[in-house]
């Protein structure tokens, strides 16, 4: 690997700290030729710190290592990026990233869903949300509405009309969240099985 560290009058190139699970950043350090050689021997990544002026392993006092997957170079050879699997919380202040967020998977626009079905469910204005309205009729009321919507998707796989197809794919997956959560469950869970059989 070709990295620059003659770039910057330091000899540092910044190392952007990524969850290879959840592709979260975690954190953000910088490396040094002598870092980058002790992070690929080891595995465990080891910074340059600048404030202690000598090499910090990431974990040597807390024990929450930042156990190397892959580490790629950017375009200009002078940034790296590096993929972990983290061992606790990775900011020194305990929480997960050093921004303060939850080291947790996000699936986008499906992530969000969830958590307005969620806030829906729990709402105190419960009578005027859908989403209420199918938890108060239960599980049975849920996984009958998946099964139409379900049916309804095979029928329009048959026809021409993409639109249709579509809307009924949102329809399907729309409910099966609803479905999930009923049972106590979110797409992480789905997730972790589609892992585990790949």
């Amino acid at each position: 690997m070709n990295i620059d560290f003659n770039k910057n009058e330091n000899g540092l190139v910044p190392a952007i700290i990524q969850d290879v699970a959840t592709k979260n950043v975690l954190m953000l350090g910088y490396m040094n030729a002598e870092a980058f050689a002790k992070t690929s021997e080891t595995k465990k990544v080891t910074f340059f710190s600048r404030n202690k002026n000598r090499l910090w392993t990431k974990g040597e006092e807390s024990g929450n290592f930042l156990n190397v997957v892959s580490i790629k170079n950017d375009c200009d050879n002078d940034t790296l990026l590096i993929e972990v699997n983290p061992v606790g919380p990775t900011c020194h202040k305990g929480t997960d990233t050093c921004w303060g967020e939850y080291n947790k998977p996000s699936f986008g626009f499906l992530s969000e869903l969830e958590d307005v079905i969620k806030s829906r469910r729990e709402a105190a204005d419960s009578e005027k949300s859908y989403v209420a309205s199918l938890f108060k009729k239960g599980i049975n009321k849920i996984a009958q509405k998946v099964g139409e919507e379900a049916v309804e998707i095979v029928i329009e796989a048959k026809d021409n009309n993409d639109d249709l197809f579509l809307n009924e794919g949102a329809d399907l997956l729309f409910h099966y969240l609803i479905l999930l959560q009923a049972k106590g469950y979110t797409l992480k869970d789905i997730v972790q099985v589609l892992e585990g059989r790949h």
